[in-house]
């Protein structure tokens, strides 16, 4: 019960934190106040929060030495594989990050849903999965409710169009981003699966290249004339610092994204460890819930029915994909092992391990 209230509760910091930081505004390096629009500055906030699970994991790597629990990780392992995923990561995250500065944070979260398809379609192309039907009834209702969730954010928004200055634009930029965590995904359990890499070293490793390909992207996108922080740069790095400076709630915001995300995926790690992943898929439905109600409460939005309905039909399309609702018909049934087929398993968003066809024996 503690593992699974601390990731609903860290999760749900993470999403309203960082929306939070977005729509306060605060005084610049112009001298003008303005909303904190720094994508790319608060992806790096994101990966120092991974990073902090690095350390976690060299502790739990001492403390279970010679024990049982000791995780074994293969020994031709390349630490620097993972550098791959983490660039995806970077590029995914900073892409979402925009987004949540131009729509709703209850949609930014509704439209992450969206991998479930991405994930699936490459999971055939990449891995030679073969998806069972009832996958891809999961992805029609997945599809079907991005569809009334996007026209949610542009039909009956209201009169908080300041916290969703250009939703369309937004949420086109979330769903493409989830086309790259799909991909990142994908790599990550052919990776996982292949060096058998615990999920807390995947984190830190990926939140410490992360950090560094940010770090460099910064410096780079500060030189590259553009409209952000005093006019001149694509990001302006200087300008984040100030306006954290001059604004508690913005620094407040900033530092309890870092914190969330960090608590966030341990909770998440011990979750799928201690119980299992479709719970986490469940714990992180309710998350959603938890968003869209305080996005709601606090004003950042108008209750819009199309949201409802589309919220819906995403929870039903994901929880039948990842095999959290078992359908009843014989023809959404999983296929049986068949004798000379290899078989994979599957955990990609966290759901269930699926008996799938892969290649030929």
């Amino acid at each position: 019960m503690f593992l699974a209230v601390g990731m609903v509760i860290t999760g749900s910091i993470n999403t309203l934190a960082t929306k939070l930081a977005d729509v306060t505004p605060s005084q610049g390096i112009t001298g003008e106040s303005d909303d904190f629009d720094h994508p790319f500055f608060q992806a790096l906030g994101m990966f120092f929060g991974e990073f902090l699970c690095f350390p976690v994991f060299l502790y739990v790597t001492w403390r279970d030495k010679g024990t049982d629990k000791e995780e074994k990780t293969s020994k031709n392992f390349n630490p620097w594989i993972f550098s791959i995923t983490a660039t995806c990561d970077m590029t995914a995250t900073t892409l979402m990050y925009i987004g949540l500065n131009l729509t709703y944070a209850s949609v930014y979260q509704m439209l992450r849903g969206s991998v479930v398809i991405f994930t699936g379609l490459l999971s055939m192309i990449v891995l030679g999965q073969r998806l069972a039907p009832f996958q891809w009834l999961g992805m029609l209702l997945v599809l079907l409710g991005l569809i009334f969730v996007g026209l949610s954010s542009v039909i009956g928004s209201g009169s908080n169009d300041s916290n969703a200055p250009d939703p369309i634009l937004g949420d086109i930029l979330i769903v493409a981003a989830q086309i790259i965590v799909a991909v990142q995904m994908v790599l990550q359990e052919k990776f996982i699966g292949t060096h058998n890499v615990p999920a807390l070293q995947v984190v830190g490793l990926e939140g410490c290249f992360g950090f560094t390909i940010t770090t460099i992207a910064l410096l780079i996108l500060y030189e590259i004339p553009g409209n952000n922080g005093s006019g001149d740069h694509v990001e302006d790095t200087p300008d984040a610092f100030v306006q954290i400076k001059n604004s508690w709630i913005v620094a407040l915001a900033l530092a309890g994204s870092v914190l969330s995300i960090a608590f966030f995926n341990w909770f998440g790690a011990s979750v799928t460890k201690a119980i299992n992943a479709t719970t986490r898929m469940v714990l992180d439905s309710i998350r959603t819930f938890i968003i869209w109600a305080v996005s709601l409460g606090v004003g950042w939005q108008d209750f819009n029915y199309l949201q409802v309905i589309g919220f819906v039909l995403l929870l039903a399309g994901t929880g039948i994909y990842n095999k959290i609702v078992i359908l009843p018909i014989e023809y959404c049934k999983p296929p049986e092992k068949q004798p000379g087929k290899l078989y994979t398993t599957t955990n990609i968003q966290g759901g269930q391990d699926s008996l799938l066809p892969k290649g030929q024996a």
